[in-house]
């Protein structure tokens, strides 16, 4: 053990003549032990709503959509072909997407009408059971389309603002009509509610609307054309790799976007949101930061006859301020070590127990998310360090700079 270490250690374990020096040390610590607990805690809450809206967008709406920028989309089956071979890509298929109204007889709402492949299965939409369209589709076929209604699929808030549960009918309105003497007439088609949908986000609980691809291009009438092509991927980080792929089989008349392209305004905020959080509960540490620097100065001038003796003997204005420097570390090390471990027990027990309830009617979500991060730990334990460090600077030079003469002299 080095000598500036021994003093250091000895300044911090033993008794100071004045209490309040020792009461604003334990403040000091239980300072950073709170700033770096509720840091570790907020930032892993907002890491997991973070991840918990993303994964639940990504339910909804597809890694990649592909579109023409001009004209019309009509050979989508050719470019579907082309794309069979990435080995990436987990399903592409075609869709058509457009603004309706959809009436009962008593109510009506705008709603963003969704054509889509119906499969058997898995639609790759979560919560969307598009085999339901699929049934009605067949049936729609084998009585020759004159008992059976299309089938179609409405988000749970949708359904509830137009007063539908399923097997209710609904009529689907849409400006894509025809051309008569008297002018253009909207297309109006009637539709059975075959399911209704829930993803707990209420932009596509309250918007949505699924139908099978062939019955929007009959009732949209775009018989050989589609919106564009969505595609879900084996793993959605490797969305560039994917997208310079597909740029690299289709020529320029198309365009390819992510989904955080098409979702950056969100996860935007939820950065800035989560980076403002940080720099305000880092003023916690801050103000601990204060005290330590405050208990470390009223030690400088307790300490100064101290001080004098050891220069005299020979020690350096440098490894006196070392000394107190390594004061001040130990004291923010303290709290960062059990600020950190309340953190992550804090974590831990939340994740685990769920005992923080959140109300259901105002949240997509009914408890706390909790997501942490071996780095997101890292970085406040550092920044914490490094404030600490920076509040013992002042002090340090302070008592570095102490005339030993002077200081033995006046006692």
């Amino acid at each position: 053990m080095s000598f500036v270490t021994f003093v250091s250690g000895r300044y911090l374990r033993t008794r100071q003549k004045r209490t309040f020096i020792s009461l604003i040390t334990v403040l000091s610590i239980a300072g950073v032990t709170v700033g770096v607990m509720a840091l570790i805690v907020v930032i892993a809450v907002m890491a997991g709503f973070e991840n918990d809206l993303k994964s639940r967008i990504m339910g909804i709406r597809p890694h990649l959509v592909l579109t023409k920028k001009q004209g019309v989309f009509s050979d989508y089956k050719q470019v579907l072909a082309r794309m069979k071979p990435i080995g990436e890509i987990e399903t592409a298929s075609a869709f058509i997407t457009t603004q309706v109204v959809l009436r009962t007889t008593t109510r009506a709402a705008g709603a963003i009408l969704k054509g889509i492949e119906a499969v058997q299965g898995n639609s790759g939409i979560d919560g969307v059971d598009t085999s339901r369209l699929l049934t009605r589709a067949r049936a729609k076929a084998a009585s020759g389309g004159n008992n059976q209604l299309p089938g179609i699929i409405l988000g749970k808030e949708l359904a509830a603002n137009l007063g539908v549960i399923r097997g209710d009918t609904v009529y689907m309105i849409s400006p894509r009509g025809m051309l008569s003497p008297a002018g253009h007439i909207p297309s109006m088609i009637k539709f059975e509610v075959a399911d209704l949908f829930e993803s707990g986000m209420y932009e596509f609980d309250g918007t949505l609307a699924f139908v099978d691809l062939k019955q929007a291009q009959k009732s949209l009438r775009m018989p050989a054309s589609v919106s564009g092509i969505e595609i879900r991927l084996q793993d959605m980080d490797q969305v560039k790799a994917v997208a310079h792929a597909i740029e690299r089989i289709v020529d320029s008349d198309y365009a390819i976007e992510n989904w955080k392209q098409m979702n950056r305004n969100l996860f935007s905020a939820l950065r800035l949101e989560k980076t403002v959080m940080f720099i305000i509960l880092a003023l916690i540490v801050l103000v601990a930061a204060f005290n330590i620097a405050g208990s470390l100065v009223m030690m400088v001038m307790e300490k100064r006859k101290d001080i004098a003796i050891l220069k005299a003997m020979g020690a350096t204005a440098r490894s006196i301020g070392r000394i107190f420097v390594i004061k001040g570390l130990m004291i923010g090390l303290v709290g960062t070590v059990l600020g950190t471990s309340a953190g992550l027990i804090l974590c831990t027990l939340l994740k685990r127990y769920s005992f923080i309830q959140l109300p259901a009617d105002i949240y997509y979500i009914n408890t706390l998310p909790v997501n942490m991060k071996i780095s997101d730990v890292l970085l406040i334990a550092l920044c914490a360090l490094i404030i600490c460090f920076a509040a013992t600077l002042y002090p340090a030079r302070q008592a570095a700079g102490i005339d030993p003469v002077e200081a033995i002299r006046h006692g």
